[in-house]
């Protein structure tokens, strides 16, 4: 079954990545476009994870998980190589009520990062539903060279219109007709 596509409201949400290595700075690098509410625990860092956690003085433990650590967490990120250590957490994950994405483990998950494109305000994001992680991106970056380089001036426009405008029909067709517009003007070049 495939993932319900979801764009999830990060402030006031606290984060938790398990494992310090390359997969979990990947995955710290993705949620940084988003919060800097993230705490990291693991026994090891990798250089990279370290100036990142440094660079956004982030919260880190220098330690093994144990249990009870995600219980105020909304969201947790397992991205360690111990299956056990994924499945374990994942079922703890039901007790609190807290989301999990245990790394190259679908059985482990409850959402999947895709990939994405982000220009500030616009964010577009590609899954293949764990088929092919490959696919997701390099239709990311095929759609990345799609997008016109003023797309964050019109969205900050747009946005400026909908604050002004009263709500109703005329402000959706106005709006509708100016983003096709919009896009026709980049789409014929």
């Amino acid at each position: 079954m495939s993932y319900f596509p979801a764009f999830l409201k990060l402030n006031n949400k606290k984060i938790l990545i398990v494992g310090g290595g390359y997969i979990a700075h990947e995955k710290l690098e993705h949620l940084l476009d988003f919060t800097l509410n993230i705490t990291v625990i693991s026994l090891d860092l990798s250089e990279e994870m370290s100036k990142m956690i440094n660079e956004n003085n982030l919260h880190f433990e220098k330690r093994a998980y144990k249990t009870g650590d995600i219980k105020d967490y909304t969201i947790v990120i397992v991205a360690v190589d111990d299956i056990p250590l994924q499945a374990e957490i994942f079922a703890e994950s039901k007790q609190y009520n807290c989301l999990c994405n245990s790394v190259d483990s679908v059985d482990y998950c409850d959402f999947i990062f895709p990939s994405y494109v982000k220009k500030d305000d616009l964010t577009v994001a590609i899954s293949t539903s764990g088929a092919s992680p490959a696919m997701a991106k390099h239709l990311r970056i095929y759609l990345q060279n799609l997008i016109p380089t003023g797309i964050s001036e019109f969205l900050v426009e747009m946005k400026n219109l909908r604050k002004t405008l009263p709500k109703g029909k005329e402000r959706m067709k106005m709006l509708d007709k100016k983003a096709q517009d919009y896009i026709n003007s980049w789409s014929s070049k």
